[in-house]
């Protein structure tokens, strides 16, 4: 697989319309053996409650199409085992699922699908992002086309899901790499978005696999930004610890100094001085 390079020592999360989860798990192996991801958010499963879906050292949360026979939609998010999660409840007639999961500290993943043709009210995605505790990441096909996400029009869709990030003070992780390849017209489209929180946004790194791993969409990897150095913490002073009688002893403390009932006067003259 030609993939883009990644610090793979940085906590992952993948995200890929698989067009079908059952054809495609040896792909979905790959990536996995290529990034390690913490999370996977797939969208278009198409899978339905007697399918089961077990990939190991995975755990995994489904929303599954209603009957066998539409082969269409179906989310569904893996969870390493290496690391505690938990899943979300969402109260949501959206395509959506959610896991709550510690990597470097505790965060909420969410995987949607949109599909194309669906009439999504604004009140149903605003709603659904009411119930993500933060700091969260909202992976998945939102199928919408917007100028702000590289696409080279925008449509309806696009315009909701810019109100959506709007009204929701939420930020776009996406550059204007294509992610969509539509087979028919052999043109590429964004459709696929990564979405945080505002406190994750400096934080987050986002790049598009560059092998298509037999799907019309390229996976998505968001992974935490490598410092380049450790990481550095506010300083904590013990003060029980100080040696007071010599702090005493080596300061230029003036008895006037410390004699006033007001330290905060005492200070502004010191400065005057």
């Amino acid at each position: 697989m030609a993939l883009a390079p990644l610090n793979l020592n940085q906590p992952t999360n993948l995200s890929w319309n698989c067009l079908g989860i059952r054809s495609e798990l040896q792909d979905l192996k790959g990536l996995i053996n290529v990034f390690n991801p913490v999370c996977i958010g797939l969208q278009e499963t198409f899978l339905s409650s007697n399918n089961p879906l077990k990939l190991r050292g995975y755990n995994s949360v489904r929303k599954d199409t209603a009957t066998v026979s539409n082969h269409s939609g179906g989310v569904c998010i893996l969870t390493s085992n290496l690391y505690p999660s938990t899943p979300l409840p969402l109260h949501t007639s959206l395509q959506a699922v959610a896991v709550q999961v510690h990597a470097r500290t505790l965060v909420t993943v969410c995987s949607v699908y949109l599909p194309p043709h669906d009439v999504i009210s604004q009140q149903d995605i605003d709603t659904l992002v009411d119930q993500l505790p933060t700091p969260f990441i909202l992976l998945g096909d939102f199928n919408g086309h917007s100028t702000l996400w590289g696409s080279d029009v925008t449509n309806s869709r696009g315009r909701q899901i810019e109100r959506f990030i709007s009204n929701n003070c939420l930020c776009l992780l996406n550059n204007d790499e294509k992610k969509y390849f539509h087979e028919p017209t052999h043109t590429f489209h964004s459709l696929d978005l990564a979405i945080c929180s505002p406190t994750l946004l400096p934080l987050l790194n986002f790049t598009v696999g560059k092998d298509i791993c037999n799907s019309d969409h390229f996976p998505i990897i968001v992974s935490y930004a490598d410092s380049g150095c450790a990481i550095q913490y506010p300083p904590r002073y013990l003060f029980q610890r100080a040696d007071w009688g010599n702090f005493m002893q080596l300061a230029d403390i003036a008895e006037c100094m410390v004699s006033t009932a007001d330290i905060t006067e005492e200070y502004k003259m010191s400065l005057i001085v």
